[in-house]
């Protein structure tokens, strides 16, 4: 089978190019082009991992020792948490991307032999590498970005009352700016059945887009937010469940500025 080290050379590059660019958009680096480009070349030189005749256990070195070093030339070294983070988000975006070629080859590919997918007598591992990896990189680079500011406001909720403790999934929700008009108590939406005395209720007035009406709160014993103890908080039992997925508690928009 004759091999193009070419060809071979210049997937290497494009291939280590997009995962750099990936890693440093992820971990906002903000590295100069021209470093992914010289660690993108430095990449290139697995290539020479063709001519040599490796067991699997040395093998394994030869290819950590060259994607440390693609690392350290593209981000440079720091320290070592710095480093190690650089290089684990390396290893993630490889794996991320060589599956979903993978998974594109063998969908639309109907035989192959090795690395290379034919159809037809056309290698159409070649127009994934070149045209679709770039789609994977950017659909990945989005949702990641869409997860994180998602699951950030994502925070575990223990409240205590009446001496019981309810462990609850809660929502840092910029929207929530209820206050008790009496006290100026900001209030913590929770979406449970509680056992209370008409005499502690406090009615609190809202108003939304489309009606108005009263909230029936309660004064907890204790409210803790991933561990962090809040106080002068009412909770507000609503009747209605959360459209958010596993939620059932929204916080007040004043806690992200207490939250540590």
């Amino acid at each position: 089978m004759k091999i193009y080290l070419d060809l071979v050379f210049f997937i290497n590059v494009w291939l280590d190019f997009l995962i750099l660019i990936t890693v440093s958009l992820l971990l906002k680096r903000n590295i100069k082009f021209k470093r992914i480009i010289l660690g993108s070349l430095v990449g290139g030189l697995t290539i020479f991992i063709l001519f040599l005749n490796l067991n699997n256990f040395f093998l394994f070195i030869f290819k950590f020792l060259v994607s440390f070093l693609i690392i350290i030339t593209t981000f440079s070294y720091k320290n070592l948490k710095y480093t190690l983070s650089n290089l684990g988000y390396f290893y993630l975006v490889s794996i991320i991307l060589g599956g979903g070629i993978y998974l594109l080859s063998d969908t639309f590919s109907y035989s192959s032999k090795g690395l290379l997918m034919y159809q037809s007598g056309v290698n159409f591992n070649y127009i994934i590498l070149l045209i679709i990896s770039p789609i994977v990189i950017i659909f990945y680079i989005k949702e990641t970005k869409k997860l994180k500011e998602n699951y950030s406001n994502y925070h575990k909720v223990d409240i205590i009352y009446n001496k019981k403790i309810y462990h609850l999934n809660g929502f840092l929700d910029t929207g929530n700016n209820l206050y008790d008009p009496y006290k100026k108590r900001g209030i913590v939406l929770v979406n449970l059945k509680l056992n209370y005395n008409l005499k502690d209720v406090i009615y609190t007035p809202y108003e939304s887009l489309n009606f108005n009406g009263l909230v029936k709160c309660l004064k907890p014993e204790k409210i803790y937010i991933d561990n962090q103890e809040f106080n002068n908080y009412l909770i507000g039992i609503s009747n209605f469940k959360f459209k958010l997925d596993g939620i059932n508690c929204i916080l007040h928009n004043k806690m992200k500025g207490e939250l540590k």
